[in-house]
């Protein structure tokens, strides 16, 4: 009785040497799953609280649950291993939903949910955005705890590559954001 055989483009495989072959790749596929990174996402108090110990500046993802390019940027930027990597590294990773209905103390305020409509917005989300509430937005505060900026919209792996670098090696200090965009150059 002769082997099994399948077919792959043209070329026949025996059926152990095709075992071989999907074991091969389940394999890798494993591998690829312990490459990737993610990113530590504390809530703000906790952040807060850890800055106390060691200073480092936030970077605030602002979303809701109901925002399709929140969780393109979840899928595609931020599990982008040097992307998490590089926050992990020099931020203070906050995921906030701006519908969250638990309240957040901070600097002797208690900010809260607002029913309004048919989904209401969270009081801490609004401040950070100035009420312009727009997701996803990201925001950067400095290890002093004060506004950098917020951003609003989508960011590619690029554009937050740049701001990262921006922000997390604080050249906004030094240099406008124009001229740094215009001369940077990936490390990617």
């Amino acid at each position: 009785m002769k082997p099994k055989q399948l077919k792959i483009a043209s070329v026949s495989l025996p059926f152990h040497q095709m075992k071989k072959f999907f074991l091969l790749f389940l394999f890798l596929g494993v591998f690829a799953e312990i490459d990737a990174q993610e990113i530590n996402w504390i809530s703000f108090e906790e952040a807060i609280s850890q800055n106390k110990k060691t200073p480092k500046q936030f970077l605030i993802d602002v979303y809701t649950d109901w925002c399709g390019y929140c969780k393109k940027m979840d899928r595609n930027t931020y599990a982008f291993a040097p992307i998490a990597s590089y926050i992990n590294e020099n931020f203070y990773a906050v995921k906030l939903n701006a519908e969250q209905k638990q309240e957040i103390h901070y600097l002797e305020n208690t900010f809260r949910f607002v029913a309004q409509g048919r989904r209401g917005y969270h009081e801490f989300a609004s401040a950070l955005l100035q009420g312009k509430m727009s997701y996803p937005s990201t925001v950067f505060l400095s290890k002093e705890e004060t506004l950098l900026t917020r951003i609003p919209g989508y960011l590619n792996t690029t554009l937050m590559e740049q701001l990262l670098v921006y922000f997390g090696e604080y050249k906004y200090e030094n240099q406008e954001w124009t001229a740094f965009q215009k001369e940077y150059k990936s490390n990617w």
